[in-house]
C-alpha cells in the first residue's frame, strides 16, 4: 500500500467539552466522507482549559474520558484510524497527563503517548507553566499502522530533535506533531522546525494545530501542516479558522528520500 489519504483537523477548542466534541464529530465525519483513512486532531482536542483550576475540574480519567469515547465510537462507525492529538487525562488529584491516543478502525486504542517536554516558557505574549498542571511522560512511542509505523509527539516536543531521531530509528516513517503553537512562536519557528524534523529523519510530518483565541487568553497560530520526507510542504491550512484538510501521501517517498540521503545510517558516537 503506497497511497494514503489523510486529514488534519484544525480546531479552536474552548473550555467546555460539549461544543468541542460536537465539532470533533463533524470534522471527522467530513474527513471520512472525503476519503481519509487516517484523521489527526490537534493538541487539546476536547478542551483548552481557562486556567489550572478549570482544567483540573473538567479533566477525566482515561477510563471515563468522553473525548476518548467519542473518538473510539467515530473510528469504529466510520472504519477509519484516528489520532486524538491530545486530551487532558486526570492522573491524580493535582495533575493531568497531556495524552495522545491512536485509535484503529475497530475503535481500539493501539497506542497512547504522554507529552514528554513541558511548555514552561516566558514569552512576550505571556507566561506558560504547563508543568504546574501536567505530569510529563517518560517514554517515546512508535505505533504500528497499516501504512507504516507512526511516531507520536505533542507540540513543544518539536523543539527536541533527539526525540524524533529515536522515533525514526525505532522504525517510524510518519511523525505526528499535534500542537497548540502560540502566534509569536508559530510565526517564527513552526514551519522551519517541522520541515527540519521531516528532512533530518526522512519521514512524513503530520501536524494538526489549534487556531484562534481561546478561553485562557492564548491565541494559537493554526497553519496545520503536512511535510514530505524531502521537506516539501504538501499542505498548509493557514490561519483563517477551524476546518478539515485532506492530502494524499505517496508513501514510497520515504524510501526514495532515505536512499538519496541515508543519514539514519550515518549516525556515529562522539565525545562531548
Amino acid at each position: 500500500m503506497t497511497e494514503l489519504r489523510i486529514a488534519l483537523v484544525q480546531a479552536n477548542s474552548g473550555n467546555e467539552l460539549a461544543p468541542n466534541l460536537a465539532f470533533l464529530a463533524q470534522a471527522v465525519r467530513a474527513a471520512s466522507a472525503a476519503g481519509a483513512r487516517l484523521v489527526l486532531t490537534p493538541e487539546n482536542t476536547a478542551m483548552a482549559g481557562a486556567d489550572r483550576a478549570d482544567t483540573l475540574a473538567k479533566a477525566s480519567p482515561e477510563a471515563s474520558h468522553p473525548g476518548l469515547q467519542v473518538g473510539r465510537d467515530l473510528a469504529r462507525e466510520l472504519g477509519i484510524w484516528i489520532l486524538l492529538g491530545s486530551l487532558q487525562v486526570r492522573v491524580d488529584a493535582d495533575q493531568c497527563a497531556n495524552r495522545s491516543f491512536l485509535v484503529d478502525s475497530c475503535g481500539e486504542v493501539v497506542a497512547r503517548y504522554d507529552k514528554i517536554h513541558m511548555f514552561d516558557a516566558r514569552l512576550p505574549s505571556g507566561v506558560y507553566d504547563e508543568s504546574h498542571t501536567f505530569r510529563p511522560g517518560d517514554a517515546a512511542v512508535v505505533a504500528p499502522t497499516p501504512w507504516g509505523k507512526l511516531g507520536m509527539s505533542i507540540c513543544y516536543d518539536l523543539r527536541f530533535p533527539q526525540l524524533y531521531r529515536s522515533l525514526a530509528r525505532g522504525g517510524a516513517t510518519l511523525l505526528a506533531v499535534p500542537s497548540s503553537f502560540t502566534v509569536p512562536t508559530g510565526q517564527a519557528h513552526w514551519q522551519v522546525l517541522l520541515r527540519a524534523r521531516a528532512i533530518e529523519n526522512g519521514c512524513f510530518v503530520l501536524a494538526p494545530a489549534q487556531v484562534g483565541l481561546h478561553a485562557n487568553g492564548r491565541r494559537t497560530y493554526g497553519h496545520s501542516l503536512v511535510v514530505s520526507p524531502w521537506g516539501e510542504v504538501l499542505l498548509d491550512a493557514g490561519d483563517a479558522g477551524p476546518g478539515t484538510f485532506t492530502v494524499d501521501l505517496d508513501l514510497a517517498e520515504v524510501a526514495r528520500a532515505r536512499h538519496a540521503l541515508p543519514s539514519l545510517q550515518h549516525d556515529r558516537p562522539y565525545r562531548s
